[in-house]
């Protein structure tokens, strides 16, 4: 089928959004077809388990065809909003099942890894390059704080309390490293500079 003049298959990220919100079956399939790896990706990243990753992913999609006018080119592209989706999906997935504690020496060996993550393809592969490289940057507490955060969904308590450090060393820790990302990511910044 072919829309715009194009086939399903080479039209914008966009364009076969805007289908899936007109409910077109057949835009729908080529909707889920481009995105289904890097969905799926970032569920498996984040909950560690197949199964549940495959549940984040079809609920990403389903949530993605239920609000998918609320979508805002502005804010990022389709495949990041997609990303985001099924990032907080999977971390409320983690969070309803029970918190548990991370080895501090998992987080280690998932900062190493993070260079080549699923969760990476989610992400532009130049911003993924900028990103890994900024992370890479930070003291290493203050990293493992902020995958313990961001990529674990762990709150500053349960940071401060994996890390046996007060409330407010984790808090810091977190806010300190998203500060730094932000200015190593900033629009317009200078490369090498920072």
């Amino acid at each position: 089928m072919h829309r715009m003049g194009l086939p399903l298959e080479r039209l914008p990220d966009d364009a076969l959004l805007a289908g899936l919100m007109a409910g077109d079956p057949e835009v729908a399939v080529a909707f889920v077809r481009r995105f289904q790896r890097r969905v799926f990706g970032v569920a498996v990243a984040v909950v560690g388990d197949v199964q549940l990753a495959e549940d984040v992913a079809q609920q990403t999609f389903e949530r993605a065809c239920r609000h998918a006018q609320v979508y805002d080119s502005r804010r990022g592209s389709v495949p990041t909003w997609l990303a985001a989706i099924a990032h907080n999906l999977a971390i409320d997935m983690v969070r309803a099942r029970h918190s548990t504690p991370v080895d501090p020496e998992d987080l280690i060996a998932l900062l190493d890894a993070v260079t080549d993550t699923p969760e990476r393809h989610a992400i532009a592969d130049e911003e993924s390059a900028e990103l890994r490289s900024a992370v890479a940057e930070l003291p290493r507490e203050q990293a493992r704080a902020l995958v313990m955060a961001g990529i674990y969904g762990m709150t500053a308590r349960q940071v401060a309390e994996t890390e046996g450090v007060p409330l407010g060393t984790a808090k810091t820790r977190i806010r300190t490293a998203m500060g730094k990302l932000r200015t190593a990511l900033a629009p317009g910044r200078e490369v090498g500079h920072g």
